[in-house]
């Protein structure tokens, strides 16, 4: 049985049968890769971390191929009760829309979300491409569960439609109190102050609740004594929420909530999901989950949740940002399946083990991880700023650079290039992280070591047997 409240690291088409039982989540939202700039092992940092799309996929057929099973196992988890949620952009979406009709049934889908999710970008040869799409599906003929939500009404609404005060200073609108249609079987046909309906039509209220309304103030009288009726601005929900959201910016890079991840989503986002589709006792899952959006809306509005990511490294960030909400690991929540083995850590993709090793040797990786020169993260030793906490600057250039190689066996060569990497930034010390060394390699190191360069080499090993590997100054 899956524990509500748990983060499983690994591959969503493995972690769904493992853990997840048929028809036992109410509320699934996924934001897949889907564009030509992201991939599946999605990164830190800037565009160039990140191989294209059709290196992973080839073509959309590919992705698609890759995906169908994913959206099964989807299906198979959901509630009959339950909903949907598929994110993507224009890239993809009609390929994805198909597919979803074929595993949910055509009857099953209930709505397109289009969501502007920029604002500024420029294209000299075609239509600016600023919206994201939001497929929601139920599960057969049974619509999910579906909470009425509302937005403000625009300020050109008020000004045209809620210009009227009461003595009190209460803002309302004149409304009708007939309908033109004739309804039968009420008491709807009657006069009223001299008045009866429009010919073929009828009030909308009984005379008892007309005479309520009276006693009420609610009723306000023309010129020509035509009732109407005051309908208050304080009484109004607001304008219902339709398809197309324009009303939650993305996160940008002033944004607080910006935590670096490429395809990081504003929390008020799937907040809005998470109201329009569960209650305080659903299980909300999340099978792309990255740097936890989904889990942080979910826990904020009380509900049990699931989160999903095959990449070390948003896991961690997922924790910290539990955490920072005042969740406990191991009581609040859990974190499942994180790679313990060598074997697992030969299976990660080549970036995704360089963050899994810098960030476990304590580290900070880096941005960029081609044409890095070397250098895959950077080492800042707590002793050191304390030392220099007086000057800010002078501590941010104390570190000691990290090379990561998921190599069975570093040679000679590898060694002698961060050396010239260490050289080329004034480093004396660095740290070398691969899962073993020839005896040509470790050769070098003690040459090194003669011309004044501390290189110290780290194994997988010792780092998955203490998780950080203490080191002196």
């Amino acid at each position: 049985m899956a524990s509500q409240g748990t983060i499983y690291c690994g591959d969503n088409l493995e972690v769904l049968p493992k853990y997840i039982p048929d028809e036992s989540v109410d509320l699934i939202y996924i934001d897949p890769p889907f564009n030509s700039s992201r991939n599946y092992e999605v990164f830190w940092g800037e565009a160039q971390e990140r191989r294209a799309f059709e290196d992973r996929f080839g073509d959309v057929t590919t992705y698609m191929e890759w995906m169908r099973p994913r959206i099964r196992e989807l299906h198979r988890v959901l509630k009959p009760t339950g909903s949907f949620y598929y994110h993507c952009d224009p890239h993809a979406s009609h390929y994805i829309k198909v597919e979803l009709d074929r595993i949910f049934g055509f009857e099953s889908f209930q709505n397109e979300i289009v969501w502007e999710r920029a604002t500024a970008h420029n294209d000299s040869k075609k239509l600016r491409a600023v919206h994201d799409t939001i497929f929601v599906y139920a599960k057969g003929n049974r619509p999910g569960r579906f909470n009425k939500q509302y937005t403000p009404y625009s300020k050109e609404y008020l000004e045209s439609h809620y210009n009227l005060r009461d003595e009190t200073g209460r803002v309302y609108q004149l409304d009708n109190l007939t309908a033109p249609e004739l309804r039968t079987g009420t008491e709807s046909d009657y006069e009223w102050k001299g008045h009866r309906p429009p010919p073929g039509g009828h009030w909308r209220y009984s005379r008892a609740n007309m005479e309520q309304l009276e006693a009420e103030g609610r009723i306000y009288y023309t010129k020509t004594g035509r009732p109407r009726y005051k309908r208050y601005l304080d009484e109004m929900p607001g304008v219902p929420l339709g398809d197309v959201w324009t009303d939650i910016p993305p996160v940008n890079s002033q944004s607080k909530q910006r935590l670096g991840y490429p395809t990081q989503k504003p929390i008020a986002l799937l907040e809005r999901i998470i109201n329009l589709s569960s209650d305080s006792k659903s299980v909300v899952l999340d099978a792309f989950c990255g740097c936890g959006t989904t889990l942080e809306a979910a826990a904020r509005l009380g509900r049990n949740w699931i989160g999903i990511d095959f990449s070390p490294t948003a896991c961690r960030a997922m924790a910290q940002r539990l955490e920072q909400l005042g969740l406990q690991e191991g009581s609040d929540y859990y974190l499942r399946d994180m790679p313990k083995s060598p074997e697992l850590l030969k299976r990660m993709p080549p970036f995704e083990f360089e963050n899994w090793a810098v960030v476990a040797l304590g580290g900070i990786p880096n941005k960029v991880k081609i044409g890095d020169y070397g250098i895959d993260g950077r080492l800042y030793l707590a002793d050191i700023e304390k030392k220099h906490r007086g000057n800010f600057m002078e501590t941010l250039d104390l570190w000691y650079p990290i090379q990561v190689k998921q190599m069975d066996h570093v040679g000679r060569p590898d060694i002698d290039k961060f050396e010239t990497a260490m050289r080329r930034d004034k480093r004396l010390r660095g740290y070398f992280v691969a899962f073993g060394y020839t005896s040509g390699a470790i050769a070098e190191i003690k040459r090194a070591q003669n011309d004044g360069f501390d290189i110290r080499p780290i194994t997988v090993n010792e780092l998955l047997e203490h998780e950080r590997v203490a080191i002196a100054v």
